[in-house]
Formats: C-alpha cells, sequence, structure tokens
C-alpha cells in the first residue's frame, strides 16, 4: 500500500480568509453562479488574486485555466476544512445584553455551529427561557459538557468574571473559546482561543477617521 502524504498544514492568516471566501461564494451560489475566477473572488473577498490561489491550494483546489473554480465544489471544501459539515454545538456563557443578542442570533446555527446551551451565574436568570433554551447556572458548566455534544464556549461576562470562566470551561473539557469579554483572559497550551473586542475594533476605525480628516484639512489648507 502506498504511503499516505501528510496533509499540508493551512497557515493562520489562510484560516482566517476561508470564512471569507466561505461567505462570497455561498453569495455565487445564491445568485446562480456556478464557476468563479481566482480574480472575481479576489475583488469579492478584498484580496488579491494571487493570496485568492495561494490559499486555495492549501486546500488542494487549483482551479481549471480558462474555466477558474467550481463553486459548488469549492464551498464543500471549505466546508470540510472548517468542520461545518459537522454541527459543532456552541454554548455561550454570560447572558447580559451582548450574550443574549448573541443568543438569539441565528446565523450560528446557519453556518454549522447551534446554540445548545446558555449559562450565567445569576439567579433571576437561571431557569429562565431564552431563544427556546432554559438558561442554566454556571456550577452546572462540567455536567453541561458531559455529553460531548458541545465544543467551543463563548465567553460574554464582564471583565472581571472572564477568567474564571476560561478556567472553568477549559476544566470541563472545552479546547476552542471565543471571548467577547473586555479583557485578556489566559488558557493552556492546546486550547484555542479567539478574542473579539468591539471597542478595539471602533477605536482602529476612529484612528483611519481622524487621519483622513487631517489629511483633508491639509489638502485644502495646501490649495489655498
Amino acid at each position: 500500500m502506498a504511503p499516505v502524504s501528510p496533509r499540508r498544514r493551512i497557515p493562520e492568516a489562510t484560516v482566517a480568509r476561508l470564512p471569507v471566501y466561505h461567505r462570497s461564494l455561498t453569495e455565487l451560489k445564491e445568485s446562480g453562479v456556478t464557476t468563479v475566477s481566482s480574480e472575481q473572488l479576489a475583488d469579492l473577498a478584498g484580496v488579491n488574486a494571487a493570496k485568492v490561489r495561494k490559499d486555495l491550494s492549501y486546500l488542494g483546489s487549483y482551479g481549471t485555466r480558462g474555466v477558474g473554480y467550481e463553486v459548488e465544489y469549492l464551498l464543500f471544501q471549505i466546508d470540510r476544512e472548517l468542520g461545518f459539515a459537522n454541527d459543532l454545538g456552541v454554548v455561550i456563557v454570560g447572558l447580559g445584553n451582548l450574550g443574549q443578542a448573541l443568543a438569539n442570533y441565528d446565523g450560528f446555527g446557519d453556518r454549522g455551529f447551534p446554540v445548545t446551551a446558555l449559562v450565567d451565574a445569576d439567579p433571576a436568570k437561571v431557569g429562565s427561557t431564552l431563544h427556546g433554551m432554559q438558561v442554566q447556572h454556571i456550577d452546572d458548566i462540567e455536567s453541561i459538557f458531559a455529553d460531548g455534544d458541545l465544543t467551543i464556549g463563548i465567553i460574554a461576562t464582564p471583565a472581571a468574571a472572564a477568567q474564571g470562566v476560561a478556567d472553568r470551561l477549559v476544566a470541563a473539557g472545552v479546547r476552542s473559546i471565543l471571548n467577547f469579554a473586555p479583557t485578556v483572559v489566559t488558557v493552556p497550551d492546546g486550547v484555542h482561543l479567539r478574542k473579539v473586542d468591539l471597542a478595539l475594533e471602533l477605536q482602529i476605525l476612529g484612528f483611519y477617521e481622524q487621519r483622513d480628516a487631517t489629511e483633508a484639512v491639509n489638502a485644502a489648507d495646501s490649495d489655498s
């Protein structure tokens, strides 16, 4: 039997772009488009065509000269790589305004990440129903993960509680965590952690707004 070649390790930067390609390809499929060139996909994704071709080569997809990539098959490849083909259950910890908004967002389930458990420490919220699910207590988190159906934890707590929640998620066996809390949390090696800082993103946009305004003033002054 011939030896099986090891899969190429996909760079993190490429992994971060795959969901963008997936969104663009989904829109093309819904519009009835069956093939797409690297240039067209690059325009939709906001990158250059060479980067698209390089990224997709990690999936073993090289397209056909003069034709491009088959949209449906490329979607299948990205689905397989990102785990969309198998639903990955999600638990949201912290049901303030942000946590409730996340719980009510149907887009997670549409993309293969159904929210199947909601957790909070507030006795006033525990036992209530949100988006068809009963809110459970943080003290039950180990038993919530015991059946193995949940694989990803979302932290939507205040900053002061985030590290403690991360520790409890790790202790319960969670190896993938998405942190919305406005603070840095640490996790052991082998646990994948992603942070979403909305305020930071707004501050970055604020920088560009300020820069553009300053450049416009300077340009006006130089013209006068």
